[in-house]
């Protein structure tokens, strides 16, 4: 059996090299690389690495391992969490960068259509000039079909949904090479199931998204973000309840701890109080920011909240955000030559504050280091444990939180995960939150994908 299953990368490898030519790398560096993400999931390499250029190319790709019986692992920028892109079981990883090209722009209708391997950055950039842009911002400058794959969300999700909202259709090839398309440029639709939901989230185990539909948005008149320290946790919690049944549309609203505020001060060089504050975001005309400005203040107060101290030039808000998001590396930063472990759950807004207070306590009593960041609007927030990996202590305690965590979320009618995804990590916790469910997705898998070929070994076991 090793024999043939040798043989089998061999001979898909040598069908690829015709097409692919010097874009096809068998190079153990290359694979290295793409045998991980940003996470401390133990790294798998795949047998060879596929720099696709088309739809049609990845669909020949694809045919070609599924007549080999080789797996395949779609690869964006390599910033999944868990563990997404390992090639468990080898194969084919099939790189999307090259796929950069935004295919077109419908400025009238606020929407847009690119290819896979486009990033955030890149389409924001692209549409400067236009008065649009794409608001959905995990923070690392991801794929946009990676970002659809894992059903991203980010620090606006408050105000502007995740990517299950924004993604209107796609273009996608299945396990067998054939090509499809999903959705449309319509603002809504009764024809059919609903596929285009179907492929979000789905992490590349049922196809490759190569082609992204999004919603675009107009450039708000007038955004301003500010920082505000609070004398305890509780009371940066409440806040953002208190904010959020309020109705003030409010775009972002993330919440850090005093650790991560420690962390932020020494990576990014900012001197705010080492105290659990907030980060907001207020968009929309100048009379409406000052409406929600003057009446976030007013509750922030009620719970202790300080001073606000505000970022209204561009560069202001692009550094503040920028902190924001590199406080996992600034958590990493804390511990030299340890590895994140960046874990999340999501709860309903009510559960939020009893949530947020017991697993900080959690922490405190376990001695980890571990800094706890939020998208705290939408009940969405993470740990980060910065651990060694190779110290058996360290990783039960950090097991046995984690755990405590998510069982916690969903006893109070949460998901294990808002928007890291399932994939290796969080697998076991996916049967606690949907039960016989589960056997429906195993179901749905094997319709689309009979042989297992694409990402095994992710979301549900076959």
């Amino acid at each position: 059996m090793a024999m043939a299953d040798g043989l089998s990368k061999d001979l898909v490898v040598e069908d690829l090299r015709p097409i692919l030519g010097d874009r096809l790398s068998t190079s153990s560096a290359v694979c290295e690389q793409h045998g991980h993400d940003e996470s401390y999931h133990a790294t798998h390499p795949p047998d060879a690495v596929a720099f696709a250029s088309s739809t049609e190319e990845v669909a020949q790709i694809v045919k070609i391992c599924a007549r080999h019986k080789r797996p395949v692992v779609p690869f964006g920028t390599g910033t999944s969490l868990e563990g997404q892109v390992a090639a468990l079981k080898g194969g084919i990883c099939i790189d999307m960068t090259p796929m950069n090209q935004v295919i077109e722009v419908n400025a009238e209708d606020l929407d847009c259509r690119v290819q896979a391997g486009v990033t955030r950055k890149q389409l924001n950039e692209y549409l400067r000039g236009t008065g649009l842009f794409f608001p959905i911002d995990p923070g690392a400058d991801a794929s946009l079909g990676g970002m659809a794959a894992t059903r991203a969300s980010g620090t606006n999700a408050v105000r502007y949904g995740t990517m299950r909202e924004n993604v209107m259709g796609l273009t996608v090839v299945l396990a067998d090479g054939r090509v499809i398309r999903t959705g449309g440029r319509s603002r809504k639709s009764a024809a059919g199931y609903d596929l285009t939901r179907l492929f979000v989230g789905s992490e590349g185990t049922l196809g490759v998204i190569t082609e992204v539909q999004l919603r675009l948005y107009g450039i708000p008149e007038a955004i301003s973000a500010a920082v505000c320290p609070f004398a305890t946790l509780e009371g940066a919690v409440n806040t953002v309840i208190t904010t959020i049944q309020s109705g003030i549309p409010i775009a972002r609203i993330e919440l850090l701890d005093e650790v991560q505020m420690d962390a932020v001060n020494r990576y990014s060089k900012f001197s705010y109080p080492v105290l659990p504050t907030l980060f907001f975001e207020f968009h929309g005309t100048e009379l409406g920011v000052q409406e929600q400005v003057k009446t976030v203040g007013e509750i922030a107060g009620e719970f202790g909240g300080a001073d606000f101290r505000w970022a209204r030039k561009q560069e202001d808000r692009n550094d503040l955000w920028q902190a924001r998001h590199d406080a996992y590396y600034a958590a990493l930063a804390l511990r030299p030559g340890a590895k994140g472990w960046a874990t999340d759950v999501c709860v309903p807004i009510s559960r939020l504050a009893e949530c947020v207070l017991t697993t900080k306590s959690d922490v405190e009593n376990s001695g980890l280091l571990a800094p706890l960041v939020g998208h705290a609007g939408d009940g969405n927030f993470h740990l980060s444990f910065i651990i060694d990996p190779d110290n058996p202590d360290e990783m039960r305690r950090a097991e046995a939180l984690n755990e405590r965590m998510v069982m916690r979320a969903l006893d109070m009618g949460g998901t294990c995960t808002g928007e890291h995804g399932i994939g290796t990590g969080k697998i076991k916790f996916l049967q606690a939150e949907h039960g016989e469910a589960v056997e429906v997705m195993r179901q749905l898998k094997l319709a689309i994908d009979p042989d297992n070929l694409m990402n095994p070994g992710k979301i549900v076991e076959v």
